[in-house]
């Protein structure tokens, strides 16, 4: 089975091979498949055939036939699961760091998905399926490497009803952060559109207002704790898009701590001597991920109508960063 891709050049400056390029902008592609598919004659430029070696120009056509890769078959695993709430509609998981919401391309097993439906089995219980079974009961989603508290839904009306909750920013969503720096203001409000990153498909951007694409995002922050060369910061999503506080904070300067997609695993807002970078080293090997943590969830129940509110410690990781800077 193949998917079909088109794709036009905007007006670049720099050189770049047509096989490195098509896999910055098409999900899934990697290079030696996408070099695969130009020697089949899949990948065609302007109507003509092209070798890997091309370079593209400004307003290129390009037009990319790829194979879909074949999906696996979803499993039920016994992976341990930290319920903070159950009943009959719905559960709030506090998810851990490094596992992944749901299942995706290459990432078939040792998902939350996988975990519940385990645990669902054993009770006998059911998931919501109104995404689909690769995503049965996943209302939200947490990126890999953030931990926190997550909430599951049991039926599709449980589902709906929530999904509307997230679609008109009523739920809460607070998270706590470890970032590099001091902000000048103790609080305030971060406003920015946010967008894919044409430079890499798999990161987020700040759009300039000028362009037509991306979508408002907005977050409010307020500090908590001050160290010296980090802060702790509570940060509320007004609204809910893809990498938006690791996007927001990096964008003013101040990158979650160890995020290393967003420039967090390199000094910012920091005067650097000999005992701080080695202070800054031996932290960096504590926290290995972004140090953010969604601490608190809150909403009205779908079916009681009774407004609910959790909250989750701070993880260990994040836990034994700050003591060493204390």
């Amino acid at each position: 089975m193949e998917k079909n891709y088109k794709l036009i050049v905007p007006d670049i400056s720099q050189k770049i091979r047509i096989d490195k390029y098509i896999t910055q902008f098409v999900e899934n592609a990697s290079r030696t498949k996408v070099q695969k598919s130009i020697n089949l004659g899949n990948v065609i430029v302007n109507g003509n055939y092209i070798k890997s070696n091309y370079i593209v120009k400004p307003f290129d056509e390009i037009e990319i036939e790829l194979p879909v890769p074949e999906k696996q078959d979803v499993l039920p695993e016994d992976i341990p699961l930290e319920i903070t709430f159950e009943d009959d509609y719905l559960m709030i998981i506090n998810k851990p760091a490094g596992m992944v919401t749901h299942p995706a391309y290459k990432n078939y097993s040792g998902t939350l998905v996988n975990a519940i439906m385990y645990y669902s089995m054993q009770k006998k219980d059911s998931l919501s399926n109104l995404n689909g079974f690769e995503r049965a009961g996943i209302v939200h989603r947490l990126d890999k490497d953030t931990s926190g508290l997550i909430v599951i839904a049991k039926d599709e009306v449980t589902h709906r009803k929530l999904s509307d909750q997230f679609f008109k920013h009523t739920i809460v969503r607070e998270y706590n952060a470890l970032i590099w720096g001091k902000l000048q203001k103790k609080t305030g409000i971060i406003e920015k559109k946010l967008g894919r990153d044409k430079r890499d498909r798999k990161k987020v951007a700040v759009i300039p207002d000028d362009e037509d694409y991306g979508k408002i995002a907005i977050t409010t922050y307020e500090v908590l704790m001050e160290y010296e060369i980090l802060s702790l910061v509570k940060m509320v999503l007004k609204t809910g898009r893809t990498h938006q506080i690791r996007v927001h904070l990096s964008s003013i300067g101040h990158p979650v701590f160890g995020d290393e997609t967003y420039g967090g695993r390199e000094p910012h807002s920091v005067n650097l001597t000999s005992k701080i970078k080695s202070q800054i080293k031996n932290l960096l090997e504590i926290m290995p991920r972004q140090a953010l943590h969604a601490k608190v969830l809150g909403f009205i129940h779908p079916i009681t109508k009774e407004r609910m509110y959790f909250e989750s410690e701070l993880p260990v990781d994040m836990k034994n960063v700050i003591e060493k800077l204390v």
